[in-house]
């Protein structure tokens, strides 16, 4: 496969970001050279949102992304000398990238018209024979703290997430919110590698999630300890599925997460 290096903060990871890492991918290989904090401040003139190892984590949790290391210093003239030392076959950039010297690196732009919508992915779902795993939640404002819950669950088995549909959502937690439709939440969280597969919900209240439990017939139901409810375990016993209930832990090193401080309401 063919060797691809994109730079960037990749900091407030949204779906543009997403999109363009995986258009990238479909080139060959993604090496990510993440910007420093130290850089973003040289840049930006202020410190990046998260800090450089959170930013790290989440990009490397994409299934699109082969690898990822941090650049050196605090200038911006270091990025192309760090992307020689790689030696891509492609630096690939998006349309409000920077495009610095670096001899000898062939440069491809990927337009934004390119970067539209939210293709599904082809393998999603493909049999494992594994234990079937699955939570569900709204997942509106994608943080480290989900792919870290994420991560964890998929180490019972193969996980499929359940994501709120936009109106049972609304009727949840009120207007304003989702404040990301759907589909683009839908495919957020499909993006994440510890994701077997993500699916959007068809039914209603805080049992949204039932329908697709009756088509993907899990082992188990986890969920932290703040999606705890005595419905999810009714429901479970009802059922003949395991309910597990993990501690909402940060991955080490970073800060706990919640949507609710990210959004602001």
């Amino acid at each position: 496969m063919p060797k691809i290096v994109v730079t960037g903060a990749f900091d407030d990871l949204r779906s543009p970001q997403v999109r363009f890492l995986q258009e990238a991918s479909a080139l060959g290989d993604v090496q990510v050279l993440l910007y420093s904090d130290a850089l973003v401040m040289a840049l930006e003139g202020r410190a990046p949102k998260f800090p450089q190892a959170e930013r790290q984590y989440f990009v490397s949790s994409l299934r699109y992304v082969t690898g990822i290391s941090l650049t050196d210093g605090a200038a911006f003239d270091a990025v192309a000398a760090q992307v020689r030392a790689l030696q891509p076959d492609l630096w690939v950039q998006d349309e409000r990238s920077p495009v610095p010297a670096a001899d000898g690196v062939a440069v491809r732009v990927i337009p934004g018209a390119a970067l539209a919508g939210f293709p599904p992915l082809a393998e999603a779902d493909r049999p494992t024979g594994h234990k079937k795993v699955i939570v569900s939640g709204c997942y509106d404002w994608l943080h480290s703290g989900h792919v870290r819950f994420f991560e964890e669950v998929s180490t019972l088995g193969d996980l499929y997430v359940v994501v709120g549909n936009d109106a049972n959502v609304t009727f949840l937690k009120g207007a304003g919110h989702p404040l990301f439709g759907q589909d683009e939440r839908h495919y957020m969280v499909q993006a994440v590698r510890f994701v077997h597969q993500a699916l959007v919900s068809t039914g209603w209240d805080w049992l949204d999630y039932a329908p697709q439990v009756e088509a993907v017939r899990p082992d188990l139901f986890a969920v932290n300890e703040d999606g705890d409810r005595p419905e999810k375990r009714q429901f479970c016993r009802e059922h003949g599925i395991e309910y597990v209930v993990l501690k909402r832990t940060p991955k080490e090193g970073l800060p706990r997460r919640e949507s609710t401080k990210l959004r602001g309401f």
